[in-house]
Order: structure tokens, then C-alpha cells, then sequence
């Protein structure tokens, strides 16, 4: 069976580049709702993005710790496909809601390695795992990769690969790990983080394509 490999674009901050990513091909955009991100946005710019969004593209709300409250709030007024937990959400937490979930894990930690199949069987419930790297103090969009030898070969249909991905590497990424999907947020950027270089999306989600017709 021929395989596609889905890509999520991470960190949209404005309509126009959420339009873009799904006019070269993206298959989800992400939204992330953690005050502390410098991606961050609010309800009101996250209704705009999910208007700018065509049919069959998918919208991920991005959460760190959020209360419970304030999750079921962001689902009332935007209305997401999936939520994306990145921080130490339990499985019971973020299996309550009525929407899908990825469960984002950080790998690498110095002398902390992570069991991504007991991750797999607590998080039963995800869609997928998401993988970024540990960086001490942030949640994500660090822009640094991890090895990706650390993920077991059985759980790779299953996983979201993030964490330091480019145009000039996706294609690499994708013939070595062969994921579900890959996820890019500061590598499609400039110096001006949240907003992104729409000749590195295209250049981006054409690479991963090219990387598909050589591995099927």
C-alpha cells in the first residue's frame, strides 16, 4: 500500500499563513494556546485562522497544562479537530474531552530516556504520539531534533515527528523513520517567530511529497 505522509504546520499565528500551508498541501495547522509561547494567540485571531482554513484540513489546538475549563472553552469557540497536550497531562485528562487527542512526548532527556511503548500503551487513547526534543524550560517549537533511532520501528505508524525538521531534512526524516506525519513549526520560518516564510512551506511540504515517491 502506497503511503502519504501527512503534514501538520505548527505555531500559525495569521489567516494568510494558514491559507498558504493548505494551498501547497498541508493536512492539519496548528494553533497553540499557551500564554508563555511566543506563538501564542487568542480565541478571537484562532476563529480567523479556522475560517481561512478549506475543507478537509484538519486545526490542532495546542495546550500546556491547561485547566479543564479552559480546554472545554477553546473547543466551544474554535472548534478544533484535534488537541495537542504538551505538558504533563495524564491519559485520564486528556481522554475527557469530546474531541481527539495527540499526545506530545519529549525525547532525550539527559539520563531520563523515554519508553515509548509503555508511552503508547498509557496514551492508548491518542491518535498519535507526537515526538519533539527535550529542551530544559520549553514545550516545544525549539527547533532541535533528537535521535531518531530512538523510535521503536512498530510504533512509527503512530507517530507525529517533530522537533527540528526543515526543508533541507524532511526528506531525510521521512525515508529514515517513516512516520504518520510530520510536524514543522520554526523550521518554515524567518526571524520573526509565529509568522511563516511561505516559500519555505511550499518548500517544506514539497520535500516530504518527494521523499513519499521514493520510499512507496
Amino acid at each position: 500500500m502506497t503511503h502519504r505522509t501527512r503534514i501538520k504546520i505548527c505555531g500559525i499565528t495569521r489567516p494568510e499563513d494558514a491559507e498558504a500551508a493548505a494551498r501547497f498541501g498541508a493536512d492539519a495547522i496548528g494553533m497553540v494556546f499557551h500564554r508563555q509561547s511566543a506563538r501564542a494567540i487568542d480565541l478571537a485571531a484562532a476563529r480567523e485562522i479556522v475560517a481561512a482554513v478549506p475543507p478537509f484540513v484538519s486545526t490542532v489546538a495546542l495546550v500546556v497544562d491547561a485547566a479543564r475549563e479552559e480546554v472545554e472553552h477553546i473547543i466551544d469557540q474554535v472548534r478544533p479537530a484535534f488537541l495537542q497536550f504538551h505538558g504533563d497531562e495524564p491519559p485520564a485528562f486528556c481522554a475527557q474531552f469530546s474531541v481527539p487527542y495527540m499526545r506530545a512526548i519529549r525525547m532525550g532527556a539527559p539520563g531520563q530516556p523515554v519508553d515509548l511503548i509503555k508511552c503508547r500503551r498509557e496514551f492508548s487513547g491518542a491518535a498519535a504520539l507526537l515526538l519533539e526534543a527535550f529542551v530544559v524550560g520549553a514545550a516545544g517549537g525549539t527547533g532541535q531534533s533528537f535521535d531518531w533511532r530512538l523510535i521503536p520501528e512498530d510504533l512509527r505508524p503512530h507517530i507525529v515527528l517533530a522537533g527540528g525538521l526543515r526543508p533541507d531534512n524532511v526528506a531525510a526524516a521521512i525515508r529514515q523513520v517513516r512516520p504518520w506525519a510530520v510536524d514543522v513549526s520554526s523550521g518554515v520560518e524567518g526571524s520573526t517567530k509565529g509568522v511563516k516564510e511561505h516559500a519555505r512551506l511550499r518548500e517544506f511540504i514539497e520535500a516530504a511529497r518527494d521523499a513519499d515517491t521514493t520510499c512507496n
